[in-house]
């Protein structure tokens, strides 16, 4: 039971493994998430991280990848009285500090991601990391360097530019699909500088080399097919976003929209907005893979008219 003289974290921490020792939360139950301790307990990000860390260090809770902190699988026990560290200063290398920050990035959102929350999730001094990393800023394009990394392309590619793109969209949209925040670290005007992404630029840059198609337009080309990927890629964190704020899945959220959309139907002032959705056998899921998958043929079939000389870039 922790005291009132305990630190914020140990108190968040004895709260929440009294309520899976007292049968609240069972295995496989979400327990809160950061935000959610954060504005429940009136603390700040990186005390609400410090707990999760130590719940999860207990072997208490786990993390599953863009899903949520549950409750873990196994009984609880209670802790001993030694303190357990992920790593000591001594221990710490750029390395370590970059593969905690893209977890907490990957689990909770990059809008959680603190330079004194990495540290807590390592179990060190809050200043330490700044000794290998100068700001989160940069912390973060170290991160996405890392994680625009971890694919790459063969040495002898598939034939043919159409198929090469392809190849390069759809590793793009894994790397997107593995680390929703990737898509909200820089707007398209104001492109990032990095080794690792310039390794998937190449790639599909060389697809689009030797058809006769003038450098600026090669690079619009360029530029349209890697917004179209961030482009519906930002969704994913939006939508984990949304869910952490209001505690609605996505079909939640559309049941509480049905009396507002039976307000827009029957006004008879949308007519073709009405005539398709009431035309829906099964409803609609809006499958954001399977919008990139459709979305991504029509592209390539337009890239496919420029390169084919069926129209200019301009579309005449």
């Amino acid at each position: 039971m922790a005291e009132a003289s305990d630190p914020p974290y140990a108190r968040i921490v004895a709260d929440i493994r009294r309520r899976i020792l007292d049968g609240e939360l069972t295995p496989g139950d979400k327990v809160p998430s950061t935000r959610q301790i954060s504005r429940d307990w009136g603390v700040a990000l990186a005390t609400a991280t410090k707990a999760l860390t130590t719940l999860r260090m207990e072997g208490i809770v786990e993390t599953r990848p863009r899903a949520a902190t549950v409750v873990a699988g196994q009984s609880v026990r209670r802790p001993s009285k030694r303190r357990t560290v992920l790593a000591t200063d001594q221990e710490l290398t750029q390395e370590g500090i970059i593969r905690a920050a893209i977890e907490v990035a990957d689990t909770e959102g990059l809008s959680a991601l603190s330079m004194r929350g990495v540290a807590a999730r390592l179990g060190v001094a809050a200043m330490s990391p700044y000794r290998y990393v100068g700001s989160k800023d940069e912390l973060v394009l170290l991160m996405a360097d890392a994680a625009y990394g971890e694919m790459t392309y063969p040495a002898r590619g598939p034939e043919g530019w159409r198929a090469r793109l392809e190849l390069g969209a759809h590793t793009m949209w894994r790397l997107h699909r593995k680390h929703p925040w990737l898509a909200h670290i820089g707007p398209l005007n104001r492109p990032l500088m990095l080794p690792n992404l310039m390794v998937h630029g190449e790639w599909m840059l060389s697809a689009l080399d030797g058809h006769g198609l003038d450098p600026v337009t090669m690079f619009d080309l360029h530029v349209l097919l890697y917004s179209y990927i961030q482009g519906i890629a930002v969704n994913l964190e939006r939508e984990a976003q949304a869910e952490a704020a209001t505690g609605l899945t996505e079909d939640q959220w559309m049941e509480l929209q049905a009396s507002s959309m039976q307000v827009i139907i029957k006004s008879n002032r949308y007519p073709v907005f009405t005539r398709i959705v009431t035309g829906f056998k099964d409803g609609y899921d809006l499958n954001l893979d399977a919008l990139f998958e459709f979305g991504l043929r029509p592209l390539l079939d337009g890239i496919a008219d420029i390169i084919e000389g069926r129209r200019g870039p301009t579309g005449v």
